[in-house]
């Protein structure tokens, strides 16, 4: 970048102007500041609470451990059946908790580590930005307030807990996923409002644990967006382990009683509990951005309009992560993060292409997806051919206990009936989250069945469930 009077050269001593100002330390905002730093940009990163964001201190991090927390509590109750005598396991959920903070912090030092490394500038503070586009004011941190300029500005400020009507959060009775992350005891029952993804893995951690859980879900069925029969497996392997799955229901207040609260449903029904889950997503903290003076497009839910580059509105600012209408997932504020500073390099990066993102989701059994459904493909236009193979039939899934599940792919449907190009993955099952990356890989590489298929899975693995259901869109078959 060439210096101006406006934009000094940053050599000259001006210690308050960036080649990129980005407001929020979660995975969008530090991944901007890492990758950008890595090219060469000088960095400043505004962040009010605590770096690394929501999925590293109140999100994705804490509710995976404590949901391997729930799975090595499974695996010690189920151990006489491969022989291993032991008495019923015990719960110290403090200690729980006390290990998963533990982790965190090493988490969140070394990322601080990482930024040190790389010289970002980390401002402790709300960030603001000027009506000028390149100004941000830094106000209410450590850092005290100032100014800082930039010739880019990244908007990364991330998201917060949605709550509704008749359900105050109170952090004892009634709490959203912050909330229920911090818990030292597990309640003896729970209501979880919401069966999306963040809803069943809080429904099926507790239920693990020990708590009589229901899931209380207004659309048709949990897991919306999920591909039909693999939310199906879930279904059924919630209701096995006595997990009560009420879809299509709205609730409407709760009345405290002396211990937990009744929830009332709009059908007439109730529900009694001791604590009540509200998970029904989150929304776009812009909040504070001071967005109205900028000419920055916001839409009617609140995110900032940006176009396939994360450029907003306004020339010279981007924004990416929760903030933005797309997937609220880390590793898609990474993805845009990456967009963004490509962009202002001027490097012509290729767009996230949000059709085809791995997902994952960390319930029992857990679930992992890439590209279309078979529906959505239908609906694309695609005529498809589907192949599905039950976990049941692994030799590894056998071993370690955990047959439940099922590998569906979905493909161009050829003349002759074979597939063609992988259009969608989806499994539910054992470990299926580690299982992913190859699926996502035929589908983003665009590959078809007869190239994915003649890949060797190594054996015996639960991968070579993914090999079956490929090689018999082939028409040929082993097993």
């Amino acid at each position: 970048m060439v210096p101006t009077a406006e934009n000094p050269d940053p050599a000259s001593g001006d210690d308050t102007h960036f080649d990129v100002v980005i407001i929020g330390g979660g995975p969008g905002g530090y991944a901007s500041a890492l990758y950008g730093a890595s090219a060469g940009l000088r960095v400043a990163m505004v962040e009010k609470r605590w770096i690394g964001g929501t999925c590293l201190n109140v999100g994705c991090i804490p509710a995976k451990e404590l949901l391997e927390t729930a799975a090595v509590y499974r695996a010690v109750a189920g151990a006489k059946e491969f022989g291993v005598l032991t008495d019923a396991p015990g719960l110290d959920f403090g200690i729980t908790q006390d290990r998963k903070q533990s982790i965190i912090d090493n988490l969140v030092n070394g990322l601080g580590g990482l930024l040190k490394g790389r010289k970002v500038t980390v401002l402790d503070g709300v960030g603001r930005l000027d009506a000028d586009h390149r100004t941000v004011r830094v106000s209410g941190g450590e850092s005290g307030d100032s100014s800082i300029t930039g010739d880019a500005v990244i908007l990364a400020a991330g998201s917060t807990t949605r709550t509704i009507p008749g359900f105050d959060i109170d952090g004892t009775v009634v709490l959203t996923s912050d909330e229920v992350l911090a818990i030292r005891e597990i309640p003896a029952s729970a209501a979880v409002i919401g069966g999306g993804a963040i809803g069943c893995e809080f429904a099926s951690m507790l239920s693990d644990l020990g708590s009589k859980v229901t899931i209380l879900e207004a659309l048709p069925k949990i897991l919306p967006g999920v591909d039909s029969e693999v939310a199906q497996v879930v279904q059924r392997s919630f209701k096995k382990r006595g997990i009560e799955v009420r879809t299509g229901v709205q609730v409407t207040g709760h009345t405290p009683g002396d211990q937990g609260t009744t929830i009332e449903v709009a059908d007439g029904e109730s529900v009694q509990v001791d604590v009540v889950v509200v998970s029904v997503g989150r929304r776009p903290y812009v909040d504070e951005l001071g967005l109205d003076a900028t000419g920055v497009t916001v839409t009617d839910r609140g995110f900032i309009e940006v176009d396939e580059n994360c450029r907003t509105s306004v020339d010279g600012v981007w924004a990416v992560g929760d903030v933005i209408p797309t997937a609220q997932l880390a590793h898609v504020a990474f993805a845009e993060g990456m967009v963004a500073i490509r962009d202002i390099l001027g490097e012509n990066p290729v767009p996230v292409d949000y059709g085809r993102i791995p997902l994952c989701i960390y319930c029992h059994p857990e679930v992992a997806s890439a590209g279309h459904s078979e529906e959505s493909a239908k609906e694309a236009g695609f005529d498809v051919v589907v192949s599905k193979h039950r976990y049941a039939g692994n030799s590894r899934a056998m071993i370690v206990g955990e047959t439940e599940g099922l590998v569906k792919i979905i493909a161009v449907k050829e003349a002759d009936g074979t597939g063609g190009q992988i259009l969608g993955v989806h499994m539910a099952g054992p470990w299926v989250t580690e299982q992913l990356g190859q699926a996502y890989l035929a589908v983003n590489w665009e590959a078809t069945v007869t190239e994915a298929a003649a890949f060797i899975q190594p054996h015996p693995t639960l991968s070579e469930t993914f090999g079956e259901t490929l090689m018999a869109l082939t028409r040929r078959s082993l097993h």
